[in-house]
């Protein structure tokens, strides 16, 4: 059994889940239940779950909205065409977007204004690459690896630029930009990189975390995206990598024979389940837990007039 845990720092919750949950509380509070939220706020059953015992509701097609009723977008971000419909019915919204992602969509809105043609790089069905794919009629492609790139069949190589899902892998996304740009040598990329800083945090701790501990534990749905990246940074440094949603996920046959265990969470984890698993490490046998050095997160993003 164990000796020791190292927990990754950062991990878990970001500036824009810390927010998205937020506006859904006091919209709560505001406006009293039911509180209509387009898709789940974030990716986890337990903060969906819990926010729905206060009274919100989750939806996907706006048709399950009454009139009159209150509506807020996911972080994830929507299409203009869903913005529009709720403008349109009159509801009262709002948005808990990720400022993050509202900056991608804005890129998008411009570059396309400019005449560009516009790469995103992501993943198909993902809510956030709907959403961002979703705020230009046209003119847009999508690739998830760098084979894709060589089927792209565009107008004007020369006013082509890309963007990215905001919760890639960075060494992923960075292979896809290296294709883009022997393919395309005057594609134009975002002034700074649009994966977000809480991804680049969490996937750097988890490789300090990889180079220490004898393997990896992820809080969050394994479906997850940010927790996906996680589990697969590990894994490619050649740690065993594993995600549970919460302890009682947690195989003690992944511990046998590992000195170290490593703890981390995706951005849509809250504490409250990571402190749960260590309570289970320390079960099994666990006798001492430490928290990495890393760096100190000091973003946090403001809610919507009328809620703050």
């Amino acid at each position: 059994m164990p000796d020791h845990v190292l927990l990754a720092n950062p991990r878990g919750f970001c500036a824009g889940v810390d927010r998205a949950i937020a506006i859904v509380e006091a919209a709560l509070s505001r406006f009293g239940a039911p509180i209509y939220v387009r898709h789940e706020v974030v990716h986890n059953r337990f903060v969906v779950d819990n926010l729905k015992a206060q009274g919100a509701v989750f939806i996907e097609d706006l048709a399950d909205v009454p009139d009159g009723a209150t509506l807020v977008f996911s972080a994830h971000g929507v299409p203009r065409s869903v913005r529009e419909a709720a403008e349109a019915r009159g509801l009262k919204v709002f948005d808990a977007t990720c400022p993050l992602v509202t900056k991608v969509h804005k890129e998008v809105v411009k570059l396309r204004r400019e005449g560009f043609e516009i790469v995103m790089i992501g993943h198909k069905g993902h809510p956030e690459v709907e959403g961002t794919m979703g705020q230009a009629a046209d003119g847009m492609f999508l690739v998830e690896t760098p084979d894709d790139v060589a089927g792209l069949a565009v107008a004007d190589p020369e006013r082509l630029a890309y963007v990215t899902q905001t919760t890639l892998s960075v060494d992923d996304a960075a292979r896809v930009v290296e294709a883009l740009r022997a393919r395309f040598p005057n594609i134009v990329g975002p002034r700074k990189d649009d994966i977000c800083y809480a991804t680049q945090n969490r996937q750097d701790a988890v490789k300090r975390l990889a180079a220490q501990c004898d393997v990896v534990i992820g809080v969050g749905p394994p479906t997850g995206p940010t927790s996906t990246r996680l589990r697969e940074v590990a894994a490619g440094l050649r740690r065993p990598a594993y995600m549970v949603d919460n302890a009682d996920q947690l195989d003690p046959a992944w511990l046998a024979g590992k000195a170290c265990i490593g703890v981390t969470a995706g951005a849509s984890a809250p504490e409250v389940l990571v402190d749960g698993v260590i309570a289970r490490l320390k079960a099994l046998g666990a006798a001492d837990v430490r928290t990495q050095d890393g760096i100190e997160e000091k973003v946090s993003f403001p809610l919507p007039k009328g809620l703050g």
